[in-house]
């Protein structure tokens, strides 16, 4: 995670360098059993107009950011993910205003990655999945 001019500032070129391999081993093996309605949704929200940029907060706790998409054991998974966008993350801080440029030159295609927002223990950052390859 790159801290950027402001320290309210989440921002991450690829996936954030903290995050281990443990844990992306754990949200993998769980993204590929909410993949395809999360392009889904990720596709509804940018045809629907809501956003360029959807982004699913994916944890094991309750998090006070998007809407909830998949709950926990819906379909096997172990982690909930949630619905939301760029502009949600700038209203609560959590992407400075300054940062915004930076932060959507970063995003990955989001036909081909689902941007996740995972907040596991200590870690809360960014993290570009592909989907699986039809």
């Amino acid at each position: 995670m790159i801290n950027h001019s402001n320290e309210n500032t989440l921002l991450d070129d690829a996936n954030s360098p903290e995050i281990n391999k443990q844990l992306m081993g754990q949200i993998s093996s769980d993204f590929v059993k909410v993949a395809d309605p999360l392009k889904e949704a990720s596709y509804q929200i940018r045809q629907r107009g809501f956003s360029d940029y959807p982004v699913f907060v994916a944890s094991r706790r309750d998090v006070p950011v998007g809407q909830l998409l998949i709950g926990i054991g819906e379909l096997e998974n172990q982690w909930s993910y949630k619905a939301s966008f760029l502009d949600e993350f700038v209203q609560r801080g959590l992407i400075g205003p300054e940062s915004v440029d930076l932060w959507k030159e970063n995003y990955k295609k989001p036909d081909e990655y689902s941007c996740l927002f995972v907040v596991h223990g200590d870690f809360a950052g960014f993290v570009y999945i592909p989907y699986p390859e039809d």
